[in-house]
């Protein structure tokens, strides 16, 4: 009896804890069966994966395949997964496959050529049981060039034209409505520029020759000028880089820079001179106009900035720091035309001795060296941003000027191959730079400013780079301005013509627009096709006498 009530108890006890041990695990995996599962993603991108989230050179149609580990909840797609350009939504097409564990995302319509997009992958993604997403993601899409044409194709003289007519709107439409000078950029409320204003007013002459507007309206443009710049503020004769477009006060460039440029003042009065020699009517209006120019450039202190009889011009004076700012304009740089300008001044000249020592140094200023297969007579190494030989030559004709220093279509020529060539070879392998794309200068960068150039290229081409050096190389200029025009003027074509700069490689477009980079591309491509500005302001007899005394030979004086 004791015996079996032992196994008995053993038997009972064994039972129970069967039991127990039974109810306890099916206790325990419920709440497993039912919690929501999580899920991680993996992606490609036209089914390539490149260990980043950064995917560049992409068509206009991507795909972009989403693996998830669990199945995910089709209701939450829409929140969960957006494409945006610059905050604004794109809509897209998604499928799912594979049990709900693919996700296959493209856009609904074709994406815009060399444009960035962000496909955003969110936690707003949940799986079919409820969990989350542990890894949401943010990828970046950038398209690449589409060759297509983003215009229709017109004659190379027909757009010529459109490029100089639609650029003039920036001078003519946008001109500041009390003075008419150029703002120094489409955002500069009522700051308007000196140098810039200068450029404008030759475009002005070339607008008219070209009935782009009458010449009534180009007179009466002129006028309001004149007699904004007679009240303005001057500096023994000087101008600054900025005045105030309403009042005529000047705006300070800088601390120091509240006084006279000499430099800018010259890129002015190259476009004054310019202006009094076409506009030659014998009417009141037009012969006032004449004499008020005269006076203006007659009033040029441009001796009195030899700073205390120097050897050299300096470029600032300021009523507060006098000449604290000390920058000599030596040469070989922009400035040519404000030595040529002091050389032909009647009333206030420098002599021969200054040009030499003060602009040449006596030679120093000459280079000689060859660069990707052009020898540079003047300059720095591999020529510097191209506006060196853009904004003296708007009025001097290079095209067989010498002196004792240079050839200067040698000069500008071998300048604009040089850096033509640079970008042609591209060392830097910056995306889209080759024969059809090329042009550093100063210019608008992404968040900045920046004088590029082959010994500074940050993957930036500005437009008025290669434009403006038409006659210089004019193959290789229309090459650039086709390319600008109908491959990715999308991109860089706007209301005052092509927009200031641009990167292919950054997908960077600028949306400004500058009056010392627009003024230039009206005006070279005129002289390219006509020489007016060259031959207009070659044919003032104070610039011709000046030029010869500083020793100058050339077929046009």
């Amino acid at each position: 009896m004791y015996i079996t009530s032992i196994k008995r108890s053993a038997f009972f006890y064994l039972v129970a804890f069967v039991l127990l041990l039974f109810t306890g695990c099916k206790k325990n995996s419920a709440p497993a069966d039912n919690s929501p599962l999580d899920a991680s993603l993996s992606f490609t991108v036209n089914g390539q994966y490149n260990g980043t989230f950064i995917y560049n050179g992409l068509g206009t149609n991507p795909t972009v395949t989403i693996t998830f580990s669990e199945a995910i909840d089709a209701a939450t797609i829409t929140a969960g997964v957006t494409l945006t350009n610059s905050g604004s939504p794109v809509a897209l097409t998604t499928q799912l496959q594979n049990g709900n564990k693919t996700l296959v995302v493209t856009p609904q319509q074709a994406l815009v050529s060399l444009t960035t997009y962000t496909l955003n992958v969110s936690n707003s993604i949940k799986t079919a049981s409820g969990g989350r997403l542990v890894n949401p993601v943010a990828i970046q899409l950038s398209t690449a060039l589409d060759d297509t044409d983003k215009f229709p194709r017109i004659t190379d003289e027909e757009l010529l034209t459109l490029v100089q007519k639609q650029t003039f709107k920036y001078f003519y439409d946008m001109g500041h409505p009390v003075s008419g000078l150029a703002l120094e950029r489409n955002t500069s409320g009522n700051t308007v520029t000196t140098g810039g204003s200068g450029f404008g007013i030759m475009a002005l002459v070339t607008a008219v020759n070209r009935n782009f507007i009458t010449r009534a309206d180009g007179l009466a443009r002129m006028q309001k000028i004149i007699a904004f710049l007679k009240t303005a503020d001057r500096f023994h004769g000087a101008y600054p880089h900025w005045m105030d477009g309403a009042t005529g006060k000047v705006i300070p460039f800088s601390t120091k820079d509240n006084g006279g440029d000499l430099v800018e003042t010259s890129y002015l009065m190259a476009g004054l001179l310019t202006a009094r020699q076409y506009f030659t009517g014998a009417d009141a209006g037009e012969t006032t106009l004449r004499n008020d120019i005269n006076t203006l450039y007659n009033a040029v202190e441009w001796s009195w900035y030899r700073k205390d009889n120097s050897d050299v011009l300096y470029w600032h004076w300021s009523p507060n720091y006098a000449w604290d700012m000390s920058v000599p304009i030596r040469g070989w740089n922009e400035c040519l035309i404000t030595y040529v300008l002091a050389g032909a001044s009647t009333t206030y000249p420098i002599p021969k001795s200054v040009y030499d020592a003060g602009w040449a140094q006596n030679g120093a200023m000459k280079n000689g060296n060859t660069y990707y297969g052009a020898q540079l007579p003047l300059g720095p190494a591999n020529g510097g941003p191209l506006f060196l030989e853009h904004y003296s030559f708007l009025g001097i004709n290079p095209k067989g000027l010498a002196d004792a220093y240079a050839n200067y279509e040698t000069q500008t020529k071998a300048h604009t191959l040089i850096n033509y060539n640079y970008c042609k070879a591209n060392p830097k392998a910056y995306m889209g730079y080759g024969e059809n794309c090329w042009g550093l200068t100063a210019s608008d960068i992404s968040g900045g400013y920046t004088a590029s150039s082959p010994t500074n290229d940050v993957g930036v081409i500005a437009p008025t780079a290669a434009i403006s050096s038409m006659p210089y190389t004019p193959t290789e200029a229309m090459q650039a301005l086709k390319f600008f025009y109908y491959k990715i003027g999308n991109k860089t074509w706007g209301a005052y013509g092509f927009y200031d700069a641009f990167s292919l490689q950054q997908q960077w477009f600028a949306t400004s627009t500058l009056a010392i980079d627009q003024g230039p591309i009206i005006v070279m491509i005129e002289n390219y096709r006509t020489s007016l500005i060259w031959n207009l302001f070659m044919s003032c007899p104070e610039v011709k006498a000046g030029m010869k005394n500083f020793g100058f030979t050339s077929p046009n004086l």
